[in-house]
């Protein structure tokens, strides 16, 4: 087992395999490898005829997978964003199971180079794709005061997220903001209260590192090629950490289980009316109380299902 296994425990694996309903000879999509807690559980379920084809964004997932030596596994660097097109570059027509484990890793937070967490004096990167973009320091260095209070407000629901943008746009006219302890400690320095247990600078974090890695416009245009690539009765299960997340989740699978709504003016047989593309399964599942005692990164998660519904799948 390498250290990075040993860093990864991941969530609620039990009811993620349960959720994704595995047959030993199906085919599945991790499309959020990390470490691979899930991939390698999903792999010990498969047959020999089964399949898993893995993704992610960040190369050093990416090189962790490609340590499996399994001829049923495959892994892709790739944003989930290209669930679709990754997928059939795989010479996939259709899957019977699509994970996707939203937001930071464990290893990603707890690797103080990255810049993800407040814990390190580091650089300010953010980036889970090292290869490409914009890093979070380059974006506190020259957006607007407004872009700054924008996203601090609607990513990190940060009520001083106006105060918290002017002491950045302040502190920058200094010196460039260039590390983690910077930003903490400017964070800290606009925040007036903060709830019990929170450090000051948690939202702001949070916010940046969704806006650096447009986390919310990958999940909603993943959410929908996860349906898309899904065979009759193939299952979507989504993990969320918090509710920005969970909330597009939740909306996205009633609006798919919902189908087609016509105003009631409009005459329309049944049969001529699209169904939904998919079934909700179960209530949302969070973390038992055993669990979060053992890992408490568990506490925030929760977990969606929602399986293919055979009509729309044929006329789809």
């Amino acid at each position: 087992m390498t250290d990075g296994q040993l860093a990864h425990v991941p969530v609620l694996l039990e009811e993620t395999l349960a959720a994704l309903n595995i047959r030993p000879e199906g085919v599945y999509v991790d499309a959020t490898f990390g470490r691979g807690g899930h991939s390698r559980a999903i792999l010990g379920r498969l047959g020999p005829q089964g399949r898993l084809l893995a993704m992610d964004r960040d190369p050093r997932a990416v090189a962790e997978g490609e340590r499996i030596r399994d001829g049923r596994f495959s892994i892709v660097h790739a944003h989930f964003s290209r669930l679709r097109a990754t997928v059939a570059a795989a010479g996939l027509n259709e899957v019977d199971g699509v994970l996707l484990d939203i937001g930071v890793s464990s290893p990603q937070i707890d690797e103080p180079e990255r810049g993800f967490s407040f814990r390190f004096d580091a650089p300010l990167d953010m980036r889970m794709d090292t290869s490409q973009g914009q890093t979070a320091a380059e974006w506190l260095n020259t957006a607007t005061e407004e872009e700054i209070a924008h996203v601090i407000r609607e990513y990190g629901e940060e009520r001083f997220a106006k105060s918290v943008a002017r002491a950045i746009v302040a502190a920058r006219a200094e010196a460039p903001i260039e590390r983690t302890a910077q930003l903490a400690r400017i964070a800290a320095s606009a925040v007036r209260t903060r709830e019990r247990g929170q450090d000051p600078a948690t939202r702001t974090f949070q916010a940046v590192r969704i806006h650096i890695n447009r986390e919310l416009e990958e999940l909603a245009q993943a959410l929908p090629q996860g349906v898309e690539v899904l065979r009759a009765g193939g299952r979507l299960a989504v993990i969320s950490f918090h509710s920005l997340e969970d909330r597009m989740v939740k909306r996205f699978m009633r609006a798919e289980a919902k189908g087609e709504e016509l105003p009631p003016e409009i005459p329309m047989p049944a049969h001529a009316i699209k169904a939904g593309r998919l079934r909700l399964v179960g209530r949302a599942i969070r973390a038992s109380e055993t669990e979060v005692a053992r890992n408490p990164r568990a506490r925030s998660a929760v977990l969606r299902v929602a399986e293919r519904t055979a009509e729309a799948a044929c006329s789809g």
